[in-house]
């Protein structure tokens, strides 16, 4: 599996492969009580330290075929340094219950200032009330942020680029120096997707991601996942089984179906979503796009550097007499759906709602547009309407 590249691991890995089993698809074991054999197999079942994936199923809730198969892709994606895997609810639930792991009363954590709302409005709320002492940190402070550790720093939290506000984060700076002093990173790395960006190699623990978004991609589930390298895995695999945290077999083979398509799906909506980005630059209501890919952007040197690919998720700053305006404009759209999620096969755009993280964002006159897989021409007429209407 090493040597293929992604668009064939996309389709192979995780494959089912028992000689017993003819079919190309895992089965969906819908089941909680698992019958054993003996005591002895009812104890070996149990104590199986966590790897599961080698270990045979003690509860409805461990191993499962279609879970391991799953596990097995999303952890051969990531790369080698990938040691565990796990499926939560929601993609919320896989923002927030990993950093569980390690943090606890009187420990301080690092997030940053652009993260998604909800993580947001875990740390200030939660985490908050639980006693750690949370900060939140400028998006682009690279190495700098080291200047931030206390002796007590038990975690930073990332996410690339900055939810609403579209700003790439030195990566690689910043898991370097969490490494050198201890300090366990995570990222939510739901726009780039494993296709794009894998930063379990730039030296992150853990990796998260929205699986509601490109994995599934045809907006019928909700399930985050968190892949982790080994350093950090037994916690965080012990933490998410404490708390009775699992995604269902139906969920997960939805997802895993999905994962195989992602390729072509991410990729057609990304050049859809550059092809509406050229003619938006070209408006006159427009100041600017926030895309990492564009040449003009600011965080494009990183997006260069670290990046593959770009997906179908932007965002766009209206010119300042615009600012408190925009509902006609939003209104007018009947391709586009209004709809708080993306990454699905269908074009959504909403206002900007980033208003409780980077308050220096002129968010009262942005949208949030996520490409599906319509004809671009068909968005671009759209807009069109959209505009006329704001006129």
């Amino acid at each position: 599996m090493k040597d293929l590249k992604t668009e064939t691991l996309l389709v192979h890995a995780g494959r089912h492969r028992d000689p017993d089993w003819d079919y190309v698809n895992p089965p969906v074991v819908r089941a909680s009580t698992v019958l054993h054999r003996s005591s002895k197999d009812m104890l070996d079942r149990v104590f199986f330290s966590g790897n599961y994936m080698d270990g045979k199923p003690c509860y409805g809730t461990f191993a499962s075929p279609v879970h391991k198969a799953f596990y097995e892709a999303l952890m051969a994606l990531e790369g080698p340094e990938a040691a565990g895997a796990w499926a939560f609810p929601t993609g919320l639930a896989a923002c927030t219950v990993p950093l569980l792991a390690f943090l606890r009363a009187g420990a301080h954590a690092l997030f940053a200032d652009s993260i998604y709302g909800p993580t947001r409005d875990f740390a200030s709320g939660t985490l908050t009330r639980m006693g750690v002492d949370v900060e939140f940190y400028d998006p682009r402070i690279g190495g700098n942020i080291r200047e931030l550790f206390r002796e007590n720093t038990a975690l930073v939290m990332m996410e690339t680029p900055g939810s609403h506000s579209f700003e790439l984060m030195d990566v690689p700076a910043v898991a370097q120096a969490c490494r050198a002093h201890g300090i366990a990173s995570a990222i939510d790395n739901t726009w780039a997707t494993p296709l794009y960006y894998r930063p379990l190699e730039a030296g992150v623990d853990m990796v998260i991601h929205a699986a509601t978004k490109y994995i599934a991609g045809h907006s019928d589930l909700t399930m985050g996942v968190v892949i982790c390298n080994e350093r950090v895995w037994p916690d965080v695999y012990r933490t998410s089984t404490e708390l009775g945290q699992t995604a269902s077999g139906d969920d997960v083979w939805l997802a895993y179906r999905g994962l195989h398509t992602m390729a072509v799906r991410v990729k057609r909506a990304a050049e859809s979503a550059a092809t509406v980005i050229e003619w938006l630059k070209k408006r006159p209501e427009v100041e600017r796009v926030l895309w990492p890919a564009l040449p003009e952007d600011p965080s494009y040197p990183i997006w260069k550097r670290d990046f593959t690919g770009a997906t179908s998720l932007f965002a766009v700053m209206f010119r300042p007499e615009y600012a408190g305006r925009l509902a006609p404009f939003v209104d007018a759209l009947t391709v586009f759906g209004r709809g708080y999620s993306w990454g699905g096969y269908e074009s959504l755009l909403i206002p900007s709602y980033g208003t409780r993280t980077v308050k220096s964002m002129p968010f009262d006159r942005m949208v949030r547009i996520a490409v599906g897989l319509e004809a671009p021409e068909d968005l671009i007429r759209d807009l069109e309407a959209g505009f006329a209407a704001l006129r």
